[in-house]
């Protein structure tokens, strides 16, 4: 009989609280409804983007 193998969790996952405004949150909660994802998922989606795409820079006109 094989062995039922049980390792511990790893959590990936963090839970932290931001501030945003009214506007942008009722905005998440429509593509929620419009897209069946929960909000949560929605915003972890936006910000892995951001970062992928992001430029710093301490000349703002060169990437204008």
């Amino acid at each position: 009989m094989d062995k039922f193998i049980i390792t511990p969790k790893e959590e990936n996952y963090v839970t932290m609280t931001i501030r945003m405004e009214r506007k942008l949150q009722e905005q998440y909660n429509d593509l929620s409804a419009k897209t069946n994802r929960s909000r949560n998922e929605l915003i972890s989606m936006a910000l892995k983007y951001a970062l992928e795409h992001m430029v710093i820079s301490d000349e703002l006109e060169e990437h204008v």
